[in-house]
C-alpha cells in the first residue's frame, strides 16, 4: 500500500488566515498539529512513512518538508516529496506523482496507490482506518473513490450516486456538481448519493489503462521516462482528476464511510467542528450566533449582532453572515487583482530556514522575530539601503559578517552595516530566535542581493 498527499491547494476559503505562500493545510486549526501533519499521522496508522508521499508546488515545498520533519522520527528522505514545475490541477499532479513512484520507487503495476487531499479533518479516525484498510483489499483493477455518507442537504461539496451494491463497496453511477438546496433535499432523502471527499484510490496499471481511455495527452507523456514528463509537464490541461478519467469511466466504485469527514473548505465549517475557538477571547452582549476566532490573540467584543464569522489574523479582520462562507474567494480574487500584499503573506512569513514576523513597520525602521529551524542557514545577502542589528534572545547563532564568522548566544548581539555581506544560520538542535531591527530609507524583501543560497533562490 502507498499513499501520495496532495499538498499544492492555496486554501483562498480560509482568508485571512490561509495566504498563499502558507495555505490553510499547514495551519494548526484542530488541534497542536497542522492539518497536513493530521493527515500524515493518519496514513501511519495504514502503512509505513517510506510509503508515504507528497506532491506539492516549489512555493510550498520547504513547508512540507519542515512540518513532517516536526513529527518524524529519525532521517526524513526529502525525495518522498514530489515538485510540480507549475500548478496545473490534480490530474496532472497524480499522473506525474504516478510515474514518479513507479521509476524512481519501483512501485509494482499491481500496488494499490491512494491519492488524498492534505487539508481535511477526520473525526473518527478508527472508523477511517477500516474503510480504508477496505479500500486497499478490494479496489482491485478499478477507480476506487471514498464516499462520504451524508447528513445535511449540503451545497458546498460534490455527490456520487450510488450503483449496485456489491459485497464491500457500490458500483458508481455517476458524478453531481455542488447541487442548489433543493437538489441537496433529494439527494439526502433518496439514500442514493454520498459526497464527494477527493480521494481516489487505483494501481498504477489501471490508472494508464483510464488515460489511455479518456485523457490521451497524460496517456502519452506517461510513455516518456519521469524526466522528459517533468520537462514537458506544462504542455499538459490544467484539469481535475474528476473531469479527466473519473466521471468518464466505466470502472469506478465507492467505498462508503461516515467517520466525521469535512473539507473545511468555510470558517462555517470549521465552527461545526469547534463551536468555540478556546483561545478566543469573547465578549457577547446581545448576540447570538456568532463564530470568532482571533488568530493574534485580540479580544473580540460583539453588540446587538447575530449569525456573523468574525476571523481576526494580526493584519486583516474578514466578518462575513453566516451563510455566505463560500464568497470569501471573492475577497481572495479581489485582492489579487488589485496587487495588495494580504493575498501572499501575513505578518508571519514562512520561509525554507524557518518564519519571521514583522513587530514594527515604520517609514524609518522595521522591526521583525526571526526563528531559525535547526540547521537552518539563511542566504549570504547584502542590503543596499538598510542596516540591521541582530540580538539573540534564543539559542546560538552562526553569523558570517563581512570577513568575519562570529557565533552569538543569548543577550549578545551585532551590527551589520550597509552593504556588508552577511549571513545567519542555526547550528544547534533548538529553534534560534533573535530580534532583527533594520534601519534605512527602504525595507522591501526585494533589497535582498543574494550571493549564496542552499534553497537555490540566490
Amino acid at each position: 500500500m502507498y499513499s501520495v498527499i496532495l499538498c499544492g491547494g492555496s486554501g483562498t476559503r480560509l482568508w485571512p488566515l490561509s495566504r498563499k505562500n502558507f495555505p490553510k493545510q499547514f495551519l494548526k486549526l484542530i488541534s497542536n498539529h497542522s492539518l497536513l501533519q493530521e493527515t500524515y499521522l493518519r496514513m501511519r496508522k495504514l502503512m509505513p512513512a517510506d510509503h508515504i508521499f507528497f506532491i506539492t508546488n516549489y512555493e510550498s515545498y520547504f513547508n512540507v518538508v519542515n512540518q513532517i520533519k516536526e513529527i518524524e522520527s529519525g532521517n526524513f528522505n526529502e525525495k518522498r516529496v514530489i515538485t510540480e514545475p507549475i500548478s496545473l490541477n490534480t490530474a496532472p499532479a497524480i499522473a506525474l506523482s504516478v510515474k514518479y513512484l513507479e521509476e524512481k520507487f519501483k512501485v509494482k503495476k499491481d500496488d494499490p496507490i491512494l491519492f488524498l487531499p492534505s487539508d481535511h479533518y477526520i473525526g473518527n479516525l478508527e472508523k477511517y482506518v477500516e474503510v480504508l484498510k477496505n479500500a486497499f483489499q478490494n479496489v482491485g483493477d478499478k477507480i476506487g473513490t471514498i464516499g462520504i455518507t451524508p447528513n445535511k442537504p449540503e451545497t458546498g461539496y460534490g455527490y456520487i450516486k450510488k450503483g449496485e451494491k456489491k459485497e464491500n463497496y457500490f458500483e458508481v453511477l455517476e458524478f453531481s456538481e455542488k447541487p442548489n438546496e433543493d437538489t441537496a433535499k433529494k439527494y439526502l432523502e433518496s439514500g442514493n448519493y454520498v459526497w464527494n471527499a477527493g480521494n481516489y484510490m487505483f494501481t498504477p496499471e489501471a490508472f494508464w489503462r483510464e488515460a489511455k481511455l479518456y485523457s490521451k495527452e497524460i496517456f502519452d507523456l506517461g510513455a516518456k521516462t519521469f524526466d522528459e514528463f517533468l520537462k514537458n509537464f506544462s504542455t499538459l490541461p490544467a484539469i481535475s482528476i474528476d473531469y479527466a478519467i473519473s466521471e468518464k469511466s466505466k470502472n469506478i466504485i465507492t467505498f462508503e464511510g461516515d467517520f466525521g469527514w469535512s473539507d473545511i473548505g468555510s470558517f462555517e465549517n470549521l465552527a461545526e467542528i469547534k463551536n468555540k475557538d478556546e483561545n478566543t477571547r469573547t465578549v457577547e452582549i446581545d448576540s447570538e450566533n456568532i463564530y470568532a476566532l482571533s488568530a493574534g490573540g485580540k479580544l473580540i467584543a460583539t453588540v446587538g449582532v447575530k449569525d456573523l464569522v468574525i476571523v481576526e489574523n494580526t493584519d486583516s479582520i474578514l466578518i462575513h453572515k453566516k451563510g455566505r462562507g463560500q464568497d470569501v474567494k471573492k475577497v481572495v480574487d479581489y485582492l489579487k487583482e488589485n496587487k495588495m500584499p494580504e493575498v501572499e503573506h501575513n505578518m508571519i512569513v514562512h520561509r525554507p530556514w524557518g518564519k519571521y514576523e514583522v513587530l514594527i513597520d515604520d517609514p524609518e525602521h522595521k522591526v521583525k522575530k526571526i526563528t531559525v529551524y535547526p540547521k537552518g542557514k539563511l542566504s549570504l545577502q547584502h542590503h543596499n539601503r538598510r542596516a540591521e542589528h541582530w540580538v539573540v534572545i534564543q539559542g546560538i547563532a552562526k553569523i558570517t559578517n563581512g570577513e568575519k564568522e562570529i557565533e552569538l548566544g543569548k543577550n549578545e548581539s551585532t551590527f551589520i552595516p550597509v552593504g556588508n555581506k552577511h549571513r545567519l544560520e542555526n547550528p544547534g538542535e533548538t529553534n534560534l530566535e533573535l530580534i532583527e531591527v533594520q534601519t534605512g530609507d527602504y525595507f522591501g524583501e526585494d533589497d535582498i542581493i543574494r550571493h549564496e543560497d542552499i534553497y537555490k533562490r540566490a
